[in-house]
């Protein structure tokens, strides 16, 4: 079996949770059709099962050093990168006029999937390349996209996100970076840039950094921020490269995980002329950088959910091989062991990976349709609707995996016992992986702060009330399955909890003490995001099952599914009505904590 992919629920997911085959008949997509996807699919599980999996845990071992003022790094991630190139899967959501596949968003986003579960590090470079090229392909001039776009959907340059600086941290709007006009109309840019994952290497022929930066003389703050393509090696008017740009590695920061992937300190210009170009208008860069933020959340939280299903798969395989223990009341030990399968509390760490794997992932590639729903949606008013509802589960899918997915890798250790706290077995390495994902993108207090604030504050519930109407109208096709009712009880009693929250947190006339219970609140939106999830997996389940013409394996995954949804609406569900409780009390524990009293 694979230990990077579950075939059987991708394909559940995509063709019949998702119904991906309606979106094919859309124009824009009518070169594909199911057979070519699953060959895609096939084509990508292959490639990263034997070329990215199988350097993981060289590329863990053998991090990037910092020697001479370069980056030393495995050979094997270059060439895994070269076969992702060479097999198009860099130009795979791309429009065709500018050299892409012109793929679906959601089949990019499960191919992705896969390589990021064989090999998150490795997979890093390409993510950050494609979301880059689209930043660029939506905000950039025709001169700049020809110059770059096609090395970049060739996997010949990489590229990187630089908003982060060593005194700011997620306050952008004390960054400090320059962009000074030139006559040329080109900027010199000054500065320094932290944390910058894949910020340099000996990989590609070129990096294009999409940087943050001030342009003298603008507005304060974040109103001043503007958008800048910066090549590491400067670009000639034909495409080639040309000499380098004055970027100096100044240091590497080794991180837990995600080892694989070069994590940089930047400087800007302190050595000669740093030439950086203007992306857009100036004084919007903070807008136009969203745009990928938002891409880059959504994939960071499918990142998390695949580092979980690794874990997840690999766990359960092992709880299938591995003998220990007899049943309860068994005393003989003449009597052979049992798989610890057999044992209750194993199924119940693997239903608890289940529930929270399968259940996200159904997220992500839902939130990865409505991509695809805004680019081919005709009327306005629909296209709007899709893209807050997509804005509002934004925060959503990429906390709720990063945080409860990583709970996931915690349980897979545990059921491999001593041996998962071992660098024998990947579930170790899986999880400090994941741990990462928490803070990529925005931390969970970030994420809280984006979804009361901006999402629900933002347009007074508007994108909420659209989004319950949906989980309301799930919920009444649940009820008319037997198998469901109680599940569906369940969900609408965490609904209700949800909208009295809401009320409250939007009624506080505080905004320090409505955002002092953000975190708490999108964890509880997250779970009941989740149990929409599974109540709608389990309807189709039922549907097929209730047909009749099910049997073997497949009788067995739809039984599955409807099992993990029960666990979710018993098990998970209660905890988020009881945190909407505590939001909805506007408790005040934290908030009045004086910070004389931590620490000692």
């Amino acid at each position: 079996m694979s230990v990077i992919v579950d075939r059987r629920n991708l394909d559940f997911i995509l063709f019949e949770f998702l119904d991906i085959e309606r979106l094919l008949r859309q124009s824009r997509y009518g070169s594909y059709d199911r057979a070519a996807l699953q060959a895609i699919l096939d084509v990508a599980q292959e490639m990263a099962e034997k070329q990215f999996l199988t350097i993981a845990a060289e590329v863990d071992a053998n991090e990037p050093r910092f020697v001479g003022g370069k980056v030393v790094m495995p050979v094997g991630t270059g060439e895994a990168l070269k076969a992702y190139a060479e097999a198009g899967f860099f130009a795979l959501p791309f429009d065709e006029d500018i050299g892409g596949l012109q793929a679906p968003w959601v089949v990019h986003t499960a191919v992705g999937g896969l390589f990021t579960c064989a090999n998150t590090a490795v997979t890093n470079y390409a993510f950050l390349t494609i979301a880059a090229a689209n930043l660029l392909r939506t905000f950039g001039s025709d001169q700049l996209k020809q110059q770059f776009l096609p090395a970049m959907l060739a996997g010949r340059w990489f590229g990187t996100m630089c908003l982060s600086e060593p005194q700011a941290g997620s306050s952008l709007a004390d960054i400090t970076t320059t962009a000074s006009p030139g006559d040329d109309g080109v900027y010199r840019i000054r500065g320094s840039k932290m944390w910058i994952s894949g910020g340099d290497q000996t990989i590609s022929e070129n990096i294009v950094h999409m940087l943050l930066a001030k342009i003298p003389g603008g507005p304060g703050g974040t109103k001043g921020i503007s958008l800048f393509l910066v090549p590491k090696r400067r670009c000639q008017p034909d495409g080639s490269v040309g000499p380098h740009n004055n970027i100096a590695l100044a240091g590497l920061n080794h991180k837990m995980g995600q080892r694989g992937t070069t994590n940089c300190l930047l400087n800007f210009g302190e050595d000669g002329e740093c030439l950086g170009y203007l992306i857009g208008e100036p004084h919007r860069g903070l807008e136009y950088m969203f745009h990928m933020m938002n891409e880059a959340r959504i994939g960071v939280g499918h990142a998390a959910v695949m580092s979980a299903l690794g874990g997840y798969l690999y766990s359960a395989e092992y709880a299938r091989t591995r003998a220990q223990g007899r049943p309860i009341g068994q005393k003989d030990p003449t009597k052979g062991q049992v798989p610890i399968i057999e044992h209750a509390d194993i199924r119940r760490m693997l239903m608890a990976q289940k529930a929270a794997v399968e259940g996200a992932q159904s997220l992500c590639l839902y939130c990865a349709m409505l991509i695809d729903a805004l680019v081919t949606e005709d009327n306005p008013d629909e296209a709007k609707a899709h893209a807050a509802l997509l804005g509002l589960l934004t925060p959503v899918v990429k906390s709720w995996p990063a945080e409860h997915c990583l709970e996931a890798n915690k349980w897979a250790i545990q059921v491999l016992g001593g041996y998962g706290y071992t660098r024998d077995y990947p579930v170790e390495r899986l999880y400090r992986d994941n741990r990462l994902n928490h803070i990529h993108e925005g931390t969970f207090g970030i994420q809280g702060i984006d979804l009361l604030s901006r999402k629900i504050i933002g347009d007074r519930g508007e994108a909420l009330d659209r989004l319950v109407h949906q989980v309301r109208n799930t919920v009444v096709e649940a009820l008319r399955e037997e198998c469901l009712r109680d599940e569906a009880g369940r969900l609408t009693d965490a609904l209700e909890a949800l909208s009295s929250a809401t009320q409250i947190l939007l009624s506080c006339g505080s905004p320090e003490l409505r955002l002092a219970n953000a975190t708490i609140y999108l964890d509880a939106f997250g779970h009941v995001v989740i149990g929409w999830m599974w109540l709608r997996q389990a309807i189709v389940a039922s549907r097929k099952l209730a047909v009749g013409d099910t049997s073997g394996e497949d009788r067995l995954f739809y039984e599955g599914k409807i099992m993990a949804c029960r666990y979710f609406a018993r098990h998970e569900l209660p905890l988020a009505r009881a945190r909407l409780a505590l939001c909805g009390s506007l408790d005040t524990t934290c908030l009045e904590a004086p910070a004389g009293i931590f620490g000692g």
